[in-house]
Order: C-alpha cells, then structure tokens, then sequence
C-alpha cells in the first residue's frame, strides 16, 4: 500500500516534530488520519522522510520521523516555462502538468492578446493558488522538488532571462529534434490568442529560436504537455532504459 505523502512547508529532521498548523489541519481534520499512520513527509530540499504520526489532534501533530532518503533525482534538464497567462483552469492545468513534467520554474507571462490582468492582492492570491497547484502535483508524482512559480510579468522582462536554449513555439519552424541537447532550457509558450507576430519577432531578437510540435495547433494547456514531454524525450529524464 502506498504511504499518504505530504510536503511540509518548514525543514524535518529526523525524530518527533510539531507540524506547521496548515498541514496539521489538513491531515488531522480534512484526512482525518489517525495516529500511528504510516507517512512520507518531504520538505523541498531533496530529501524525503518516512515515520508514523504520533498525537492527531484539531490543530496539532506531532509525527515521527524514523527514515531519511534522497528522494527522486531531478530531470538533467532544467526547464524554464514562461506560459501565457490564461484563464482559470486552464492556467491550473498548464502549472500542474508542468510540474509533473519536471519543469524547474514556472513564470506566468503577461501578454498583448491576455484576456486575464491581476493586480495587488488578487495576484497574490493567484500566486498561492498556483504554488499549492505545483504542490500537490509534487506529492502526486514523486517530485521531492517543487518548482519555483515565479509572479507574473510582461513578457519583455522574461525574455531578457539565460538559458543554454531558448525556443519559442512557431507553426513554421524546426521540430525540437532539430536542436542539439542543452542543460538549460527556456520554452515561451503563448496565451489563448497566440502571441503576436511582433512579440515572436521580439523573442527572436533577444535569441529565442522557433520551434515546432507538428502540424496542428495546439491549445495553451495543452501545448506545455506536449512540449515538455518532447524536450524531456530528446534531452531530460525520459529516456527509456536501455
């Protein structure tokens, strides 16, 4: 049976600890597990930590931690999404997959043809959400590493980034395959009305490369799926075994 798995936002250490009160909360009172149930806690840094919860309360709980372990390796690939700013779920499924895709960090991107503008407080409420989003996605899949979301920014400001490869989604273009493999990479991807002839022109300027995926056009959540999935097949961690 698998070990209910959990990050905690606060760094573990081997032996009885006091859990921050949003995780106690959400194990003690929305889980309601009970006390010497088997968990998997991890923290962010790499490491992952095996124990039993000892005391179960409302707004307390105090876990074991008996068992410390380098969690699963990070993709060789380090990837740098800038994802068009979108709408609701789509913005949620696009940080998500994303995630379980082994993107190291993720900046929502602020465009011409956005249909979405956050400001003050809203943008910091987004930006919990989708961190929480990535979170979740990491206790899913097995990442001991959440990624970094930055906040949004226009794109301008994230064009001006480093990376080994700088690749921005263009029906006419190359396919990925065509690119010899980087360390880094930087993928912009364009919000639901595509980005605009003059913002590719302005990614071209500061050393981004066109690049396609095929013949079809694909949604903005949908098209960070399939980019990382193919980067991560030419150049990251999807290699098959040999």
């Amino acid at each position: 049976m698998r070990l209910s798995r959990f990050f905690i936002d606060a760094p573990l250490t081997l032996g009885s600890c006091n859990l921050p009160e949003a995780s106690a909360h959400y194990i003690g009172r929305v889980l309601r597990l009970s006390a010497d149930t088997a968990v998997q806690l991890f923290d962010g840094s790499g490491q992952e930590y095996s124990g039993l919860l000892v005391e179960v309360g409302k707004k307390h709980v105090t876990v074991e931690l008996r068992e410390q372990f380098s969690g699963l390796p990070e993709s060789s690939l380090r990837i740098h999404l800038g994802q068009g700013l979108s709408r609701g779920e789509r913005m949620d499924w696009a940080i998500q997959k994303a995630t379980e895709l082994g993107a190291a960090e993720i900046t929502p991107i602020v465009s011409e043809r956005c249909e979405v503008r956050l400001k003050d407080e809203r943008a910091d409420k987004r930006l919990a959400h989708w961190r929480q989003i990535a979170i979740s996605a990491c206790e899913q899949c097995g990442r001991s590493v959440v990624p970094t979301i930055h906040p949004p920014i226009p794109l301008q400001d994230w064009l001006k980034l480093e990376a080994d490869l700088k690749l921005v989604l263009h029906p006419v273009a190359a396919p990925l395959s065509a690119y010899a493999r980087p360390a880094s990479l930087a993928f912009l991807i364009g919000p639901e009305g595509g980005l605009s002839d003059g913002e590719i022109d302005q990614a071209r300027s500061a050393g981004f490369q066109p690049a396609r995926l095929g013949p079809r056009v694909l949604r903005t959540e949908t098209a960070p799926v399939v980019a990382l999935s193919v980067a991560q097949q030419l150049w990251g961690d999807f290699q098959p075994d040999l």
